[in-house]
């Protein structure tokens, strides 16, 4: 069996990595990520790693593993960023309260697809002007659900979370093991 990750984020590939898995190849997954009108942020997240996955190709002896990362605010889906303002916006809505960031995993072999999703509780803190300029000029945001990576220097804004940390960075691993076991994937 070869393992294809449908995902070109590299905090993906490194998570992998950590449990001992390398995939095979990477076949990004190209779809539209546009939330409906009144989509909730679960449902969202778990119909796009589901749309990821039913999007890449594969053969008879490959197994296809996406995800998707959803920051929610309440009702709120806080995407990706598309300008600083944008993520100075989402920073200051997130500043001294608790959110939820759910990543749903997809794994598929031949018709079968096997799916779960983890949300986690996290908490940042309020940002300083200082901090918030700072994080912005660092670019960290570009790319990144919610505007902000936990794994990077916005995880000196989080005091707390409840759940699971790799699945807010961006894969859920003990999940994703199981996952990719019950497709049949052996390291």
């Amino acid at each position: 069996m070869r393992l294809i990750l449908g995902s070109a984020s590299p905090r993906r590939l490194d998570l992998l990595a950590q449990i001992g898995v390398t995939p095979d190849a990477i076949r990004p997954a190209d779809i539209d990520e546009t939330p409906r009108a009144r989509e909730l942020p679960r449902p969202y997240c778990a119909r796009m790693a589901l749309e990821k996955v039913q999007a890449v190709t594969a053969g008879e002896d490959e197994i296809v593993l996406c995800a998707d990362t959803t920051v929610a605010l309440g009702r709120r889906i806080l995407g990706k960023p598309e300008t600083a303002v944008q993520a100075a916006e989402f920073l200051m809505l997130l500043g001294g309260r608790r959110h939820s960031v759910i990543t749903a995993v997809a794994v598929k072999r031949g018709a079968q697809v096997w799916t779960r999703e983890v949300e986690t509780a996290v908490k940042m803190k309020r940002l300083s002007d200082d901090e918030l300029n700072g994080y912005l000029a660092s670019d960290e945001w570009q790319g990144k659900a919610g505007a902000y990576g936990i794994q990077g220097r916005a995880g000196a804004f989080i005091p707390w979370i409840q759940g699971s940390f790799s699945a807010v960075v961006g894969l859920p691993l003990a999940e994703t093991a199981v996952l990719l076991n019950a497709a049949g994937w052996r390291a």
